[in-house]
């Protein structure tokens, strides 16, 4: 397909909520979005198209299992149209210690005196880093968006108890 995104077809508006993406995330979801427009929706149409040829659609597993896939990939093109319209390259503007969007925290469970070391970035960054990644929108990653090495964050958890944790470090994100 020759569609071809970029931060000028996309610019993320300022009034909706921005998820920040590294380049190579952007780059792989404006392919994917590409393949799911172009060559996967035509592979679709084609098996949807041939199992019609077959006749009698009502017991046509073939026609009905290419219909549940085209609606999979109408919604996913959906989903990253959306992710790539609201998304700004890079990461925010932020002081070297603070914990922002792109960086990388360790924090520590001061009820338990153990560390946990995080991504802080978008879902779709996730499954393309070896290090744990949380949203700036869960619990954890909300509680403690802002802070600088040293200070102190809660959390509720989902049984209502309190979690309190201590930023030990915080580190730009290198891919």
């Amino acid at each position: 397909m020759d569609t071809e995104f970029s931060l000028i077809a996309y610019p993320a508006r300022m009034s909706e909520h921005v998820t920040w993406l590294t380049q190579e995330a952007f780059n792989r979801l404006s392919e994917e979005l590409a393949d799911r427009e172009g060559a996967r929706r035509h592979e679709i149409t084609k098996r949807i198209e041939a199992a019609r040829e077959e006749g009698d659609l009502k017991e046509n597993g073939g026609y009905h299992a290419a219909r549940e896939e085209q609606g999979k990939n109408e919604a996913r093109i959906r989903q990253l149209r959306q992710l790539l319209e609201n998304s700004q390259i890079g990461v925010p503007d932020s002081h070297p210690d603070e914990v922002s969007h792109g960086k990388v925290v360790t924090v520590r469970f001061n009820d338990f005196d153990e560390e946990e070391t995080f991504l802080l970035g978008s879902r779709e960054e996730a499954a393309h880093t070896s290090v744990e990644v949380y949203s700036p929108s869960s619990p954890l990653g909300a509680a403690v968006l802002g802070k600088h090495v040293g200070d102190s964050a809660s959390y509720e958890l989902a049984n209502g108890k309190s979690v309190s944790v201590t930023v030990v470090s915080v580190e730009a994100y290198a891919g």
